[in-house]
């Protein structure tokens, strides 16, 4: 995220709890977003002169205080933090398609779908993603909302399928070989470079309170994906055993994302095949 924003002449000022590899060449703010007072982050933001935010925080907590913590209560800091400051910033505020709950195969998820989210982590999701469209929409700050699909490429995390999966398959080998329990589940899935230049392209908006898709568009078996990643490894044949398993994760077992608005409103589109994104998932793992 933030070499593309730099690539477009932004100077980044990477604000997160902690630092690492990801944010070694930009300036630096060590900060608990959720945890301080709004006015220490808004003196932060202006002592630098900020004039944009880009919100890509979020939990892979397993209770709902830190899913509360994390996808309400942070947001719930930046928007007050941002309503002190004289020169109120432009806001982008990455949500997730899983906001929108489950929907049945094969539809294509809309930015008009009514949310109806099951799982606490697309509850708390949604509700973050509706602070800023409520402030938004009362002219309190000029934002705009990007519900992300399932993201791999460079530094995918640990925590989540993919990056699991990458993980276990650096330690295989034919002498070591590995099982990996599959759902039967087609999602989409984008790179997060391609979300990356959605965000620059929304920064540049004038779309204000508004939600737009970002996705592929496509919806890709989750087989599929992890043949990929597999080749991206080079692994023998022997060293990946694959075995049918159960939907285990924090949507459900389809997603497909309707990414129309993002082409009209932004003039945006995925570039990345799937296969180079699961080579840089391989290749760049996270810190």
């Amino acid at each position: 995220m933030s070499a593309a924003l730099a690539r477009e002449g932004h100077e980044v000022l990477a604000v997160a709890r902690r630092g690492g590899p990801a944010v070694a060449e930009y300036l630096f703010a060590g900060l608990d977003v959720a945890a301080v007072p709004p006015a220490e982050l808004a003196r932060l933001l202006t002592g630098h002169r900020v004039r944009a935010v880009v919100n890509v925080t979020g939990g892979w907590g397993t209770t709902e205080e830190e899913m509360r913590y994390a996808h309400i209560t942070l947001v719930d800091r930046l928007l007050r933090a941002l309503a002190l400051m004289d020169d109120r910033p432009r806001l982008v505020h990455v949500g997730s398609v899983h906001e929108y709950g489950p929907v049945p195969e094969p539809l294509s998820i809309g930015e008009d779908l009514p949310p109806r989210p099951t799982t606490m982590y697309a509850r708390t999701k949604l509700a973050g993603s509706e602070l800023v469209l409520d402030a938004a929409r009362a002219g309190r700050v000029d934002a705009l909302v990007l519900r992300a699909v399932n993201v791999c490429g460079p530094r995918t995390t640990r925590a989540s399928f993919l990056g699991a999966v990458a993980g276990m398959l650096r330690a295989a080998d034919a002498a070591n070989p590995v099982t990996l329990r599959v759902a039967d589940a087609r999602r989409d899935f984008v790179d997060v470079r391609d979300l990356a230049e959605a965000v620059v392209l929304a920064l540049a908006s004038p779309a204000t309170g508004r939600v737009v898709n970002i996705g592929r568009g496509e919806a890709t078996s989750m087989r599929e994906l992890v043949d990929l990643l597999a080749a991206a490894a080079a692994l023998p044949p022997d060293a990946l055993r694959i075995e049918d398993g159960p939907i285990d994760s924090k949507g459900g077992n389809w997603t497909l994302a309707d990414i129309g608005l993002a082409g009209r409103l932004l003039g945006w589109k995925p570039r990345i095949p799937l296969a180079e994104a699961m080579r840089a998932t391989w290749e760049v793992p996270a810190d």
